[in-house]
């Protein structure tokens, strides 16, 4: 009798994990450092995801200065902005970089495209000191 009540158990266990390993998510991430940037004042990644897949870029940025990222998501049917965090500096030195957490999530079919722009746009200051692009493919 309590063979069978076993048995049942081992299945739906052995279920649900097989069931839990089909719907998990990715996570995706590049980092650039002011370096990075130094020698190239434009950087862009291509990334190939899947729907629930989530995108974290880590910019560096210095608050100190003035200058923030701002973006742009076209196709917002395909990405959406998620999540923002601003990391300190690890060098205590005052004025140092820290950087810029952007966490995007992939919401439907299709492509996007992020533009990111760092600039002192709050001065009225429109053109952009570094610039990263974004293009995702979501299947």
């Amino acid at each position: 009798m309590k063979l069978p009540g076993i048995l049942v158990l081992v299945m739906l266990a052995v279920s649900l994990l097989l069931v839990s390993g089909c719907v998990t998510s990715h996570d995706f991430s590049e980092e650039y450092s002011c370096d990075d940037f130094a020698e190239d004042n434009h950087r862009s990644d291509e990334f190939e995801v899947e729907v629930g897949d989530k995108i974290r870029i880590e910019l560096c940025s210095n608050i100190t200065t003035g200058f923030r990222w701002t973006y742009e998501i076209i196709n917002k049917l395909v990405l959406q902005f998620e999540d923002y965090d601003y990391l300190e500096p690890e060098d205590e030195l005052e004025g140092a970089a820290g950087t810029d957490v952007w966490t995007f999530e992939a919401v439907g079919e299709g492509t996007a495209e992020v533009v990111m722009e760092y600039s002192q746009g709050w001065l009225g200051d429109t053109e952009a000191q570094w610039t990263y692009t974004m293009t995702v493919a979501v299947e």
